[in-house]
């Protein structure tokens, strides 16, 4: 099974159906507690974010998605995944678990601080994109502290960073339980 297709199945548990929780800032259309209309959120793709995601998407995509995320198909959030986040953080060309993790951060946290912890992780610039320079320092930190070594230090840079958000009260455990748990799902991916 392609690596996409390993960490799409990994990742949709975590996202779930349709929600509105009304204490969830990615369900309001304004991105923001009590900010426009809460419209919720379906496997994972919030309606704060919805527009810029189906402008993003080639046009030919982007005519075939609902209105609103409740009427997401798992096909369709699939295809978004793969467009704006996946092929985003070059998951096709990391190792598959480290291409996991930075995928699920890349959903969750959103694709450039994603790349930034993984950028941090194998100690080069962080720009936010990964280039040539992004997959040399990783090919040699691989080299030198292990693919798991890399992949602990971008989980912990990633749980710095989450244990600070002000959401961290309600989600956090939560958080903490799919932080701890895609560790050991880095295990399944096909290397």
């Amino acid at each position: 099974m392609p690596a996409f297709e390993q960490a799409f199945a990994i990742l949709l548990p975590y996202e779930g159906g349709y929600d509105t929780n009304p204490d969830d800032p990615g369900n309001w259309t304004g991105g923001a507690v009590g900010a426009g209309r809460n419209l919720g959120t379906n496997y994972g793709v919030d309606s704060g974010s919805y527009d810029i995601v189906l402008s993003q998407l080639p046009p030919g995509i982007a005519k075939t998605m609902p209105m609103t995320v409740k009427g997401l198909t798992l096909e369709q959030a699939k295809t978004i995944y793969r467009y704006q986040y996946w092929n985003l953080v070059r998951g096709d060309d990391l190792p598959p678990p480290l291409a996991l993790l930075v995928f699920d951060a890349a959903v969750n946290n959103g694709v450039s601080r994603a790349v930034q912890w993984l950028q941090y992780a194998v100690s080069t610039a962080a720009d936010g994109r990964i280039g040539p320079v992004t997959m040399a320092a990783l090919t040699k930190s691989i080299a030198e502290i292990s693919i798991n070594g890399v992949c602990a230090e971008f989980q912990a840079r990633r749980i710095d960073f989450m244990g600070g958000l002000p959401t961290w009260q309600e989600f956090g455990l939560g958080w903490s339980r799919r932080l701890a748990k895609l560790l050991y799902q880095t295990l399944e991916m096909v290397r």
